[in-house]
C-alpha cells in the first residue's frame, strides 16, 4: 500500500512524500551550527566552513553545497599582497582561478549553539583569524530571535613586527546551488544604509522564483579604519580570475555601480563584499560582515494562503528589508552575545556538570531553528471566527495570543515532514516552554482548536488498509500538516494509521497544558485549555473497556512506538494516563471544579491499583499485561509519566501516583539492563530489553535507541534524587555541591548523566551526526530519520535539575522553579 502511495505522490503527482521510506536523506558528516533566527529559515554551515544545508521555502530541505559561497583572506605588507587564500580545504572544479586548498591542520572549529569559531592559523604568515559566527537565538525574545541573519566577527591577530592590511572577501552566490538558480531573471546590487551614525555597505542578490522570492544581503561594517568594497556581479561557474585579480592587486575590489543585468537561462550570478583595516604590529583589529535573506512573503506547498514572517512585524512585508536587516544585525550582534553569555555561563561555569552535557544541551538547540522552523503572523484581519473554525466560541484568549506571538511550527524531522507532531513535540516541548513559554502556549491554542473540529474527509490509510475521517472530534491531532500541503488548515498529514484511536496523543496534551501553567502560571491559558483537557480526556475514557480505571492498548502499535503493538494494559500508555488523570485532579483543585475533581480523583484511585496488580513483577513494570512472549520485556520509557509529574512536583506526598520505591526500582532495572547490558553501556538506553539482558527484537523499533527518549529518561533519573537527607547547615549548597559533599544524595543523577553521556557520544562523535541528531539508532551502526525533534528533550534535564537546587535551600516554603536559564 505504501508503494502504491508513494508512486502515485511522487511519480505521478509530483510531489514529495511526508515521510520518504524509499530515498532516505544519506548521511553526510559535515554539518555545523546553523544561520538564523527562528521561523525566519536557516543556512547551514559545516563545520569546514562550506555553505551546505538550505531552508528558505518553510519546510524544505536543500543539501547542497554551493561552492561559491566562501570567505577568502589577502595579506598585504608595504603595498604589496604577500597571502591571499580561500578559506577552504576543497579544490573545486569551478571558480579554479582562486588559490584553493586551505591546509585543515591549521583550521579547528568549535560550536556551542548559536555561535561557531572557526580559527585558521596562516601559515607561514604569523596571522591568526578567528571568525565568530552568532545567530540570534535569545530566550524569552520575541523581536530579535525571529531575524533571519547571521553575524559574522572576524577577529585578526598580528603576530608580525610589521603592520598588515588584511582583508576580508565574502562571495555567495545567488541561490541556493539549485537548478532555480539558473532558472534567469535574478539580479544583484550595491547598497548602502545608514542609520544613527552606522553605516553598512554590500550587495542585494535578488533571487526572482515565481514562488516564494527572496533576497540575500552579503554586507560589512563601515567604520573608523575600515573600508568596504564590493563586486557586484560575476560568475560563479567560470574561472573566477577577474575577481581573484581584482583583490589580489590592492586587497580591495572594485565596487562598480549600478544594478547588474538580470541572468539569462543557464546561468547563475554571484557577488562579493570585501572588508579591508590594517592591524599594527602585535596587535588585533576586528571586521565585521553578515549575511541576511528576506524572504518575508511565504506560500506552503498549496500555494492557498499567503503567510506573511514572525520578523514583518518589524522590518514590513515588502521585501526590501535585507539592508534594513544587515544594519540591525552588524549593529546589535554585540547585544545578543552579551545575552547569550548571561543565559548560557551558568551551566558552563558549573564545575560540576560535565562538558558533554553543556555541549548537548545547548548544541541540540539547533533544532529550534533549523527544524523547518515557520513562524507567522496572524493576517491583520484576521478575526476570532476565523481561526476557532466550525466548532465556534470558547477559548477566549485564542486571538489575543496569537495576535501576539503568532504561530510557531516545527518539523517531526527534516526527513519526516509534519508539523508539530504531538506525540514527539511532547519530549521536545521542555525546550520551549524552559525558554520561549510563550511560542508553546500558542502551539497549545492552535493545537485546542484543532481538537474541536474535525474533518469528515475519508481516507485510506496505509499500514491498516481501512478508510477512516482525516480528523475526529474531540481528539488530538498527530500533526498540523505538511509544509508541502497547507499546515493547520489541513491536520493529520500522518497517513500511516488512524490517529484517533492512538492512546497517547490526548494525554499529552492534558500533561502539557498543566506542565505550561506550572511553569508560566498562565492561568489565563488554563482556564481555556480546561473545557478542551475535559473532552479530550472524555474521549480518552473509551479506553477503559472494563471500568477499573486504567485504560487499555488496542493490539496494535497505537503510540508514538509506531510500530511496536501493545495489548492490553501498558506501562507506558497507563502510565501517561494516570499521569494525566492526576493532573486533572489538581488542575480541577486549581480552577474549583470539585466535581470533576471528585470524578478523577476516583478513577486515580481505581487506575493505580489496576496499574500495579497488572504490570508490577516486584523489578519493574512490564511492557504490557497481554501475557505475551514480550510482554515482561522492560521498556524504557515506562517511567514517561512519572517523568512529567515529578516536572511538575507531582511526585511525592498526596500526589504520588507510582509508589517511589517503584519507581526507584524500575529506573535501577532500566540502567543494569536497557543501559549497560546494552553496548557495554556506552550508546544509551535501548527501548526494549528482555529479563534476561537480550535487546527485545519483537519490532523494528524494540530495539532501537531513541535518543531524545533517553535524554526523558536521564531527568526522570535525575528527579528522584532525594533531598530529604540534606543536613540543615547545607542547605544552601546547589545540587551539583550537594553530590560532590554527600556522594548518598547522589542517588540516580550518576546513572542519569551517564545514560544520556552515551548518546551524546554517538552520535556526536562515533557517528559524526553533530547538528542531524536522528530519531534512532541501533547497536550495529543503523540509524533512522536524520534531524529529529525529540532530542530536544534534553532540556528536561536542565529543568530536573534546576528543580533539584529549587528544591534545596527553603524546604518550608513552596519550590520556585526557574524557568528563565
Amino acid at each position: 500500500r505504501y508503494f502504491r502511495w508513494w508512486y502515485k505522490k511522487t511519480r505521478i503527482e509530483k510531489k514529495s512524500a511526508f515521510i520518504d521510506l524509499l530515498c532516505a536523506v544519506p548521511l553526510q558528516q559535515i554539518y555545523g551550527c546553523p544561520l538564523g533566527g527562528i521561523g525566519g529559515g536557516t543556512i547551514t554551515r559545516g563545520w569546514r566552513g562550506e555553505f551546505c544545508r538550505w531552508q528558505l521555502n518553510p519546510g524544505i530541505y536543500h543539501y547542497e553545497t554551493v561552492i561559491a559561497d566562501q570567505f577568502t583572506v589577502c595579506l598585504r605588507c608595504k603595498g604589496q599582497t604577500v597571502y591571499q587564500q580561500v578559506l577552504s580545504v576543497e579544490r573545486p572544479s569551478t571558480l579554479q582561478g582562486w588559490n584553493w586548498g586551505f591546509c585543515g591542520h591549521y583550521a579547528f572549529y568549535h560550536a556551542l549553539y548559536p555561535r561557531a569559531w572557526m580559527v585558521y592559523e596562516l601559515p607561514g604568515q604569523n596571522v591568526v583569524l578567528t571568525c565568530c559566527q552568532v545567530s540570534p537565538v535569545i530566550p524569552h525574545d520575541y523581536k530579535d530571535s525571529s531575524l533571519p541573519v547571521g553575524v559574522f566577527i572576524w577577529e585578526v591577530e598580528n603576530g608580525r613586527d610589521e603592520d598588515v592590511e588584511v582583508s576580508i572577501m565574502f562571495s555567495v552566490q545567488n541561490g541556493m546551488g539549485t537548478k532555480e538558480d539558473k532558472r534567469g531573471g535574478h539580479w544583484n546590487e550595491p547598497f548602502a544604509f545608514e542609520k544613527e551614525g552606522e553605516r553598512v555597505a554590500g550587495v542585494l542578490l535578488h533571487h526572482c522564483t515565481r514562488v516564494n522570492p527572496f533576497t540575500l544581503a552579503i554586507s560589512a561594517r563601515e567604520k573608523a579604519g575600515t573600508v568596504v568594497t564590493h563586486v557586484t556581479a560575476f560568475n560563479p561557474a567560470g574561472s573566477g580570475r577577474e575577481v581573484w585579480q581584482d583583490l589580489l592587486q590592492d586587497g580591495r575590489l572594485d565596487s562598480p555601480t549600478g544594478k547588474s543585468s538580470p541572468t539569462e537561462k543557464g546561468e547563475a550570478t554571484a557577488a562579493a563584499v570585501c572588508a579591508s583595516c590594517r592591524v599594527p604590529a602585535h596587535g588585533h583589529k576586528t571586521l565585521e560582515l553578515a549575511l541576511a535573506w528576506d524572504m518575508p512573503r511565504v506560500h506552503f506547498g498549496s500555494k492557498e494562503k499567503l503567510h506573511l514572517r514572525r520578523y514583518t512585524r518589524f522590518f514590513g512585508s515588502g521585501g526590501d528589508a535585507a539592508p534594513a536587516l544587515s544594519h540591525y544585525a552588524l549593529t546589535h550582534y554585540e547585544e545578543w552575545e552579551r545575552k547569550i553569555e548571561a543565559w548560557q555561563k551558568p551551566i558552563l561555569e558549573d564545575s560540576q556538570l560535565p562538558s558533554w552535557y553543556k555541549s548537548a544541551l545547548f548544541n541540540e538547540l539547533y533544532f529550534m531553528t533549523d527544524g523547518g522552523t515557520i513562524w507567522v503572523e496572524l493576517p491583520p484581519d484576521c478575526c476570532a471566527e476565523d481561526l476557532q473554525g466550525p466548532a465556534g466560541p470558547g477559548l477566549s484568549h485564542l486571538l489575543p495570543v496569537l495576535r501576539e506571538y503568532g504561530r510557531f511550527a516545527y518539523l517531526e524531522g527534516q526527513e519526516y515532514r509534519m508539523y508539530n507532531t504531538y506525540d514527539v513535540h511532547f519530549y521536545a516541548s521542555f525546550a520551549l516552554v524552559m525558554l520561549w513559554p510563550k511560542l508553546q502556549i500558542s502551539l497549545q491554542y492552535d493545537i485546542a482548536v484543532t481538537v474541536v473540529n474535525e474533518d469528515i474527509e475519508p481516507r485510506q490509510y496505509l499500514m491498516c488498509g481501512q478508510t477512516a475521517q482525516v480528523k475526529m472530534k474531540n481528539v488530538v491531532p498527530h500533526d498540523i500538516g505538511d509544509p508541502g500541503d497547507e499546515p493547520w488548515q489541513r491536520v493529520n498529514a500522518y497517513l500511516m494509521h488512524d490517529t484517533a484511536d492512538w492512546k497517547d496523543l490526548n494525554l499529552k496534551f492534558v500533561l502539557q497544558v498543566y506542565r505550561d501553567y506550572y511553569l508560566t502560571h498562565d492561568s489565563l491559558y488554563l482556564r481555556d485549555m480546561w473545557p478542551v483537557c475535559q473532552a479530550v480526556m472524555e474521549s480518552e475514557l473509551k479506553f477503559d473497556m472494563d471500568n477499573d480505571g486504567l485504560i487499555e492498548n488496542g493490539g496494535f502499535a497505537d503510540q508514538t512506538y509506531d510500530a511496536w503493538v501493545v495489548h492490553g494494559a501498558s506501562a507506558y500508555c497507563g502510565g501517561l494516563w494516570l499521569a494525566a488523570v492526576c493532573m486533572m485532579c489538581k488542575m480541577a483543585e486549581e480552577l474549583g471544579d470539585t466535581e470533576t475533581q471528585q470524578k478523577y480523583t476516583d478513577i486515580l484511585s481505581k487506575g493505580k491499583e489496576a496499574f500495579e496488580k497488572m504490570l508490577w513483577n516486584g523489578k519493574y513494570y512490564n511492557y504490557d499485561s497481554s501475557g505475551s512472549d514480550t510482554s515482561s520485556s522492560i521498556m524504557s520509557d515506562q517511567c514517561a509519566g512519572q517523568w512529567f509529574l515529578g516536572a511538575c512536583g507531582l511526585d511525592q506526598g498526596e500526589f504520588e501516583v507510582f509508589p517511589k520505591s517503584h519507581v526507584v526500582s524500575a529506573l535501577k532495572t532500566i540502567f543494569e539492563k536497557n543501559v549497560m547490558s546494552f553496548a557495554g553501556g556506552t550508546m544509551g538506553a535501548v527501548n526494549g530489553m528482555r529479563p534476561d539482558g537480550v535487546p527485545d527484537t519483537s519490532s523494528v523499533q524494540s530495539n532501537e535507541v531513541w535518543i531524545g527518549v533517553v535524554y526523558a529518561l536521564a531527568a526522570t533519573m535525575i528527579q528522584e534524587v532525594s533531598c530529604d537527607a540534606v543536613p540543615p547547615g547545607m542547605c544552601h549548597l546547589l545540587v551539583g555541591e550537594l553530590m560532590f559533599v554527600f556522594p548518598l544524595l547522589q542517588g540516580l543523577v550518576e546513572e542519569g548523566f551517564r545514560t544520556a553521556e552515551g548518546c551524546y557520544r554517538t552520535v556526536w562523535e562515533q557517528l559524526g551526526m553533530a547538528f542531524q541528531t536522528p530519531e534512532a539508532y541501533r547497536e550495529k551502526k543503523v540509524y533512522r530519520s536524520l534531524a529529529y525533534m525529540r532530542p530536544l528533550s534534553i532540556w528536561s534535564m536542565q529543568l530536573a535539575l534546576e528543580r533539584r537546587a529549587a528544591q534545596a535551600p527553603a524546604p518550608a516554603q513552596p519550590a520556585q522553579v526557574p524557568i528563565h536559564p
